[in-house]
């Protein structure tokens, strides 16, 4: 290759990590978080449903409601069109409540299941849960690419600036494609 020339683009996972205390004020701000990094992609809407119910399960099933408690939000763009987003808890037994028809909880996982491509869920009670979705975005990495373009390279406390590193993964708990 000559001098001066670029080689072929590699595409670089871009990834957003925040860490948000576990009362419902701060919820809508991790919802707030992924509306920022999603800027309008037409996965948005699904991806901040999906989340939210993640998040309320972080704060009402897991170790993470408790006094001081918190919950972990990661979103990556995987291979051009796939968001990742993953929410991690501070353990817990995670027992089912029995629900009956007109109950008003119970239901978030099956949203998540009809939304998502794909999900699941790794972790322990100890260490604490990983819950993840992930979904297609088709033309999200060229949005975020430019977007990421203007954003300045240091991160501070609140700041949406991408890192370029990749999610260990989780069990796969089916084959969804884009």
């Amino acid at each position: 290759m000559a001098a001066g020339t670029a080689g072929p683009a590699t595409a670089v996972p871009l990834v957003w990590t925040r860490v948000f205390p576990a009362t419902p004020p701060h919820a809508r701000a991790a919802r707030r978080f992924l509306s920022r990094i999603l800027d309008g992609s037409p996965a948005a809407d699904e991806a901040i449903l999906c989340l939210s119910e993640l998040a309320t399960n972080a704060m009402i099933h897991s170790h993470s409601s408790q006094p001081g408690g918190h919950f972990t939000v990661r979103a990556e763009i995987r291979d051009g069109d796939r968001l990742r987003v993953e929410v991690q808890d501070q353990g817990g037994s995670w027992t089912r409540h029995p629900t009956g028809h007109d109950a008003p909880h119970g239901r978030g996982l099956l949203i998540l299941a009809r939304l998502a491509s794909d999900w699941g869920r790794s972790g322990d009670s100890q260490a604490g849960w990983t819950v993840w979705f992930e979904l297609c975005a088709p033309g999200l990495a060229g949005r975020i690419y430019l977007n990421a373009a203007q954003t300045p390279a240091i991160s501070r406390p609140g700041h949406l600036a991408p890192a370029r590193l990749a999610l260990a993964p989780g069990p796969v708990r089916g084959a969804g494609k884009c």
